[in-house]
Parts: C-alpha cells; sequence; structure tokens
C-alpha cells in the first residue's frame, strides 16, 4: 500500500472486530472454541436421549440403537467438558487469572482424579457426576429457561443412574475384609453420596413426578432433612441427619443399598450414640444423645429388622421375633397412655440393648452403669448396696471367712 502510495485510513473497526472475534476462537474460554463445543454436544446428548424414553418399547430393535446412540452421544458430550476442564480452566488456574468458581472447579476435578490408580469405578462414577454437575452450573448461569427444562430431564435421570451405581459400588465394598477405620470411611461415603442425591438430584425429580408414591412416602423425611442443611451441626445433629438419609434411602436406593448394608449403617449409627453417650460430660448433652439412640433403635427394629425375611442366625430370629411381639404389646399403648409406652417403650430397648453390650463389654463397660442407672429409675432393677448394679437372679454363698457373698447366676458376676 505504500509502495502504491494508497492513503491508509486509521479507522480499524472492521479488522479489530475480526481480530476479537478469533482471538476468542482461539483462546479457551466460555465464549470460545471449547464453549461452543460443549454447546453442541449438549444439544446432541439432549436430543438423543429425548429420542431414547420417548421410542416405542416394542420396537426392540429400533430402542436398542437408539439407545447406542445416546450413550455415543453422552461420551462425546463428557469428553467436550474434560477437555474444556483441562485447555480452559487448566491454564487460567495456571497463569493465575481463574475466579474463584473456576479454581474449586479444578480443586474439585483432581480431588476426582487422584482416585483413578485405587478406586477406579469410584472414580469413572463421581468424574462423570462432576462433569455432568459443572455443564449444569453453567446452563444455570445462561437464565435459558426452555434450555434448562429440557436438560434437567436429562440431568436428573443420568445423575440418579450414576449415584445408584456409586452406592452399589459401596456396598460391595462393604463385603470385603475391611478394617474399621476403612468400614467407617465407606459408611461415610454412602451417608455423604445420599445427601448429595437429595440435595441436588431429589428436588427436580419430585417436580418431575409430584404423583410418585416413593416421593409421597418420603415427604416427612424430606422436611426433617432440610432442617439440617443450614446452620453448624454438632456430632448429634449429624448422627440425626445420617439417620434420616438412611430412612430416605430405604425408598429411594432399595437395590443399591441391599438390606444388609442398610443394617450395618443402621448399627453404625447406633454404636456412634452409645459412643457419644460415654464421651459427653455434660448432663443435657448425654440426655440429648440418648433420647436420639432410643428413636434410632425404633427405626432400625421398625423400618428395617420388621421387614427382614431372610436371617443367617435362626436364634437371632428368633429373639427378635419375641422382641418383636413385646414391642406391638406396647405399642397399644401409645394412643391410651403415651407416657407409660413411652417409659416401657425404652425399658424394652434397654433390656436389649444390654444383652447387646454383654457381647464386647469392654468396649462398652461405661454405658452399662448408664443403662442400668435409667432401669433403676423406671423401678424394674434394684441397686445393690455399695453402688453396683445389675439386674438377674442371685444366690448367697459363704466364702473362707465364712463372710456373705452375692453371685449372678446367669453371668456367674461377682456382685459387692
Amino acid at each position: 500500500m505504500e509502495e502504491r502510495s494508497l492513503r491508509v485510513y486509521q479507522d480499524k473497526k472492521f479488522f479489530a472486530k475480526i481480530t476479537n472475534t478469533i482471538t476468542k476462537l482461539l483462546t479457551p474460554t466460555k465464549i470460545g472454541i471449547n464453549g461452543m463445543l460443549i454447546s453442541i454436544k449438549r444439544n446432541n446428548v439432549i436430543k438423543a436421549y429425548e429420542n431414547y424414553v420417548n421410542v416405542d418399547e416394542e420396537n426392540s430393535s429400533k430402542k436398542e440403537e437408539i439407545e447406542k446412540k445416546y450413550e455415543d452421544t453422552f461420551s462425546l458430550y463428557l469428553e467436550a467438558i474434560d477437555k474444556h476442564m483441562m485447555e480452559n480452566v487448566y491454564k487460567k488456574v495456571k497463569n493465575g487469572i481463574a475466579t474463584n468458581f473456576e479454581k474449586e472447579a479444578m480443586s474439585r476435578y483432581y480431588m476426582v482424579v487422584h482416585l483413578k490408580e485405587t478406586e477406579y469405578l469410584e472414580y469413572k462414577y463421581k468424574k462423570q457426576i462432576f462433569l455432568i454437575d459443572l455443564d449444569y452450573d453453567t446452563i444455570k448461569e445462561l437464565c435459558k429457561e426452555k434450555l434448562q427444562e429440557r436438560y434437567e430431564l436429562f440431568y436428573a435421570n443420568r445423575m440418579q443412574a450414576l449415584y445408584k451405581r456409586l452406592l452399589k459400588n459401596y456396598s460391595i465394598k462393604l463385603s470385603d475384609n475391611l478394617s474399621n477405620r476403612e468400614k467407617d470411611e465407606i459408611y461415610n461415603k454412602i451417608f455423604n453420596t445420599v445427601e448429595e442425591y437429595i440435595i441436588n438430584i431429589l428436588p427436580i425429580k419430585m417436580k418431575e413426578e409430584p404423583d410418585n408414591k416413593i416421593y409421597l412416602e418420603i415427604t416427612d423425611d424430606y422436611k426433617n432433612f432440610e432442617r439440617f442443611t443450614v446452620g453448624k451441626l454438632d456430632q448429634n445433629d449429624i448422627i440425626e441427619k445420617n439417620m434420616i438419609l438412611l430412612n430416605i434411602s430405604r425408598k429411594l436406593f432399595t437395590h443399591s443399598l441391599p438390606l444388609v448394608v442398610a443394617e450395618q449403617c443402621y448399627e453404625k449409627l447406633i454404636d456412634d450414640c452409645r459412643m457419644l453417650i460415654m464421651d459427653s460430660k455434660i448432663a443435657r448433652k448425654q440426655e440429648k444423645a440418648y433420647g436420639l439412640l432410643i428413636n434410632i433403635i425404633e427405626d432400625y427394629n421398625l423400618r428395617l429388622l420388621s421387614t427382614k425375611i431372610y436371617w443367617d442366625k435362626p436364634q437371632a430370629k428368633d429373639e427378635f421375633k419375641k422382641f418383636w411381639n413385646e414391642y406391638k404389646k406396647i405399642s397399644g399403648l401409645k394412643d391410651k397412655d403415651y407416657m407409660e409406652y413411652s417409659k416401657q417403650r425404652e425399658i424394652l430397648f434397654l433390656r436389649r440393648e444390654l444383652n447387646i453390650i454383654y457381647k464386647n463389654i469392654d468396649k462398652y463397660c461405661r454405658i452399662e452403669k448408664f443403662y442400668k442407672g435409667k432401669l433403676v429409675n423406671f423401678g424394674v432393677m434394684k441397686e445393690l448396696k455399695n453402688s453396683y448394679i445389675s439386674d438377674g437372679i442371685y444366690k448367697r454363698k459363704k466364702n473362707e471367712n465364712n463372710e456373705d457373698e452375692v453371685f449372678e447366676n446367669e453371668r456367674e458376676r461377682v456382685v459387692i
């Protein structure tokens, strides 16, 4: 242009617009090439899901073909989001220009990825949950109601399947030969996973299927759970929250959390309550933990053991039948005399608890006296002189010095 003496204009608006557009496309940002790819893959997976849901059930060959296409588009969709994380968010964090949201997302991403070497199935399901959830947050920021409404149908369905698979994986792991510490980690993962589902997915499912019988049955438990979603929780609150989560899971995840696993989770909560009673130094906190223990024992027997069909030990089944018959008799007092019903219920539960802790008395020696103190207050046990508390049948014998000693026949335990 200079050689030909052509006039050069300073107005560069047209070229500036082209340059800015190219820069945005080449630079991996939300509105750049990765964002465009995610948007395309997202639309594809939503369409594939809608086709899969609406396909005629009778046409099995067509359904298999549509299902395969849905799974293929889903895989490509996840790959696009994963690429966005590594090519965009990672570079921003590395260059120190990432937002707090992007920093937190990258942190969560690496927490999931580090599971790959040791817990591949957990990594596989958690990574999918993370990537879908990340894109859902992006959609909510776009404020496009029609897109969000269509996406939520796919989102809730797919996430439900992933959470079920994750819980099933934890259930299988509990059958391994694990240490107590490893088992506690699995229990905590189960409770946390159920909580995530109830907070993030359940409200969408309940909105989609308001007349679903299962969702109507858990309404009261769901309302109780909402009380624990705000404020700081102490140990007692955490145990109570986990009890509610377990109650809800008995309806939502019957197959992913089979009865044998739910039984172990209930026993874990009961054990946590016992330890809390023993560790509490303040009487008010101790009584609060005791009240929670009674409620968990009732839920455990009412919601789980009463529905149990297969028992490993016939003796345990017979013992429960005897206990259950007594409980049903006491339940008849509920409408007539609630105070008496409450008293008799506690007595029944405490006697059963004593039989359990005697099998592991070294661990629970500090709670034995607490239980027996309750039974003494109810007037069904006697406190012997010099403070030892016990029940059962006793007989007197002479010792070498011709002095009386008292023996308990059932456990042949000396009481002074």
